[in-house]
């Protein structure tokens, strides 16, 4: 099976709190054992304006969009990365889902060759079932 080519895949686009999003680039090109194709992230740091960062998000967006859109993902909504983010939507083409997290991120790598319906809610789902109230195994030896 050839991998999918960048026009048969919806870009993502992280904009989090500075460090946030490489981090979060970083874990999943760990946990997949290689860099994804059209992944970027911008990290806004606590003095920045979102309006002197609206003209940068806006070339990164292009860039990583192969055709078929972007979701952006951030971590906080209400905060600056996201009200950065919002300026980009454009509905059914450039979607965003706050609350970002490795299984967020993950989730949505495995689901980016599918529309942009289902993927926002592969994102979302993966948030969610990534947080997981974990009990002590009372036979585990430490």
């Amino acid at each position: 099976m050839t991998p999918p080519t960048s026009s048969e895949l919806i870009g993502i686009f992280l904009i989090t709190h500075f460090g946030v999003g490489e981090a979060l680039v970083q874990s999943a090109c760990h946990v997949m054992n290689q860099r994804p194709q059209q992944l970027i992230q911008l990290g806004v740091a606590a003095n920045d304006d979102p309006a002197d960062l609206l003209p940068l998000a806006r070339q990164m967006l292009n860039y990583v969009d192969g055709g078929r859109g972007v979701l952006v993902l951030t971590d906080i909504y209400g905060a600056t990365p996201s009200n950065l983010a919002v300026r980009l939507l454009r509905p059914g083409h450039v979607e965003g889902v706050a609350g970002a997290s490795l299984p967020m991120l993950l989730r949505a790598l495995g689901y980016r060759n599918r529309d942009m319906e289902t993927l926002v809610s592969k994102a979302v789902s993966g948030g969610h079932d990534g947080v997981v109230h974990m009990k002590a195994d009372r036979d585990a030896k430490s």
